[in-house]
This record gives structure tokens, C-alpha cells and sequence, in this order.
């Protein structure tokens, strides 16, 4: 049963610090997340013996370090540093279940301005866990729809920095779906072909071929887009193909599924009153990715041991 209890911890750049007592001053507030990174990082349980395995931890600290370098950042953190930080804070807080971590890089220091560049002022990172349920192996579809809003391109922010601020757009493209019964959204990119989720990369089973959006067109370099097509390719045999996606392919396929840390793997039932599949449940091949994803994630699969840091509480 997970315990919803807050943390004991947070780590703030190199230390453990408790709950209670992990502050910021008062006129951090928004400057902190206007020019900030950040990365949302999973663990799994692996219920045979409780162990509790941080999946793909080297990737998403060494994509933190390149979206501080891409917005400018100067550092002097190590991905080495970062994984045995986040290590330490799952493993103070006792953890022996599923747990979510956000780790965020920031610039600290006192600043007066959310425009003006303050290049000289000291980048902190603070990383916070709790623990959380999986829904993995929920095969109900999801209903969604494609957004008025626009996904950010290079023109505008770059999509492949994940930065707190290019969240915003997928944010205003969920709450226009759920203020219109959907329960989510699809972007669109600047050339109308299909871009991604608000926090979520698209894959869409057409025809025996799975497709996805490449990573030019304005999506996140995705650690779970890329750990799926590895899994589809070499475990299943399965032909994906990176190519852009025309909006009305995704009415006509016959599986579609979003993918990312947050989401994991979520089947897609209906896009605007098209029915995908049967509407209700996941396809076939989608089933087939959400059980081998959990099965790696959980440390089930010896020979993907490599993408897991194991957590000994």
C-alpha cells in the first residue's frame, strides 16, 4: 500500500535537507521556474523482493545537464553527482514502492526581473520523491482531441530543453480538453503535422506499422519514446517507422498510444469522435509494449539491468 504521507527529505544542491526546512525566499517565486530545467524521473517496485529500480536515471540527468546548457546555465554539477543525489533522497525516505522524483535546476540568488538575464547569478538543483501508484497495466482508452493551441517550435522555445516554461503551452492545450470533456489533448506542430501530447509522445499502429512523430518535429527527445521504439523493434519484431504524422492518419489507425514518465504507457480510445480500435480498450500491440515496459522497468528482464539504479532502502 502506498504510504501518502509527505517526505522526510529533499535534496538541495548536495545535501539532504528535511521537508519542513527546504525553503526558498520569498522573491525566488516564479523568477526560479521562468529560466528552469527540469527532469520527472520514475521508480518501480519489483514486488518479488521489494526492491525499488530508478529507470533510466543516467539518461534523464544527462538530459538535464543538456537542457541547462542549451538555456545557458553555467554549473558545475555532474551526472556522477546528480544520481547519487537522487539515490540518497529515495533511499532516506525509505521508499519500498513505485515513486515519482522531480529534480529541477534553477537560477538562485536575488533578481528583480522575469525578462533580463542575470547570467552571473549561482544555478541551484533541487530534487524532491513521493510515492505513487502505477497505471501501467490500465488498458482503458483515453478520449482526446487536437488542440487550438500550437506546439512551441525552434522559432519560439526549443522543444528539445525541457524547460518549465515551454510546459506551459501543453498546459493551455489540456485545459482547453478538459473544459471540453476530453481528457486530453494533442498538439499540432507550426506545419500542421502531428507533434505530441502535453507531457506525452505519440506512437499510432497503422496498417502492421508503428508510427511516431521524429524528434524535429517539435517534440521532447523523449528517454520513454526511445526506450518504447528499442522495445517494439528489438524484443516484439515490430516495424517503427520515425516519420511525420498527418492528422487524419491518427482517425484511421488502428492502435494509438501516448508514452512518457508521467504517463507511461496510455492507450488512446477516440480522437474527436473517431474510434480507435475498439474505443474502449488497448490494441494488441499496445498491450504487448506496456507489458514488456513494465516487466524492464521492474527489473523483471536481467538483460535491461543497464537502464535500472537499483535503491537499497
Amino acid at each position: 500500500m502506498v504510504n501518502e504521507s509527505l517526505p522526510q527529505y529533499v535534496w538541495m544542491t548536495g545535501s539532504l535537507r528535511p521537508w519542513n526546512e527546504a525553503m526558498v525566499h520569498v522573491s525566488l517565486l516564479g523568477h526560479a521556474t521562468v529560466s528552469g530545467v527540469f527532469e520527472g524521473i520514475r521508480g518501480y517496485q519489483d514486488h518479488r523482493d521489494g526492491q525499488v529500480y530508478l529507470f533510466r536515471l543516467r539518461e534523464h540527468m544527462e538530459r538535464l545537464l543538456e537542457s541547462m546548457k542549451i538555456v545557458r546555465m553555467d554549473h558545475t554539477f555532474t551526472v556522477d553527482g546528480l544520481c547519487e543525489g537522487l539515490v540518497d533522497l529515495v533511499r532516506a525516505n525509505g521508499y519500498r514502492c513505485d515513486v515519482n522524483a522531480l529534480v529541477l535546476a534553477y537560477y538562485g540568488g536575488l533578481t528583480w526581473s522575469f525578462a533580463q538575464p542575470e547570467l552571473h547569478r549561482p544555478v541551484e538543483v533541487a530534487m524532491r520523491c513521493r510515492s505513487i501508484n502505477s497505471r501501467l497495466l490500465t488498458d482503458k482508452g483515453i478520449r482526446c482531441c487536437i488542440s487550438t493551441w500550437t506546439r512551441i517550435s525552434e522559432a519560439d522555445l526549443p522543444p528539445r530543453a525541457k524547460c518549465v516554461s515551454n510546459y506551459h503551452n501543453g498546459r493551455l492545450a489540456s485545459m482547453e480538453a478538459q473544459l471540453n470533456g476530453y481528457d486530453q489533448a494533442l498538439l499540432l506542430d507550426h506545419q500542421g503535422k502531428v507533434a505530441e501530447a502535453p507531457g506525452a509522445c505519440l506512437f499510432m499502429v497503422r496498417k502492421g506499422t508503428v508510427v511516431t512523430p521524429p524528434t524535429t518535429s517539435s517534440i521532447l527527445e523523449s528517454i520513454t519514446r526511445d526506450a518504447v521504439i528499442r522495445l517494439l523493434r528489438e524484443e516484439l519484431g515490430v516495424t517503427v517507422q520515425e516519420r511525420e504524422v498527418d492528422r487524419s492518419e491518427l482517425y484511421a489507425a488502428d492502435e494509438v498510444f501516448f508514452c512518457g514518465t508521467g504517463m507511461e504507457i496510455l492507450p488512446v480510445g477516440e480522437i474527436e469522435g473517431h474510434r480507435i480500435g475498439d474505443g474502449q480498450s488497448a490494441g494488441p500491440v499496445t498491450l504487448d509494449a506496456i507489458a514488456w515496459y513494465q516487466n524492464v522497468a521492474s527489473g523483471k528482464l536481467p538483460e535491461f539491468s543497464h537502464w535500472l539504479t537499483e535503491v537499497t532502502a
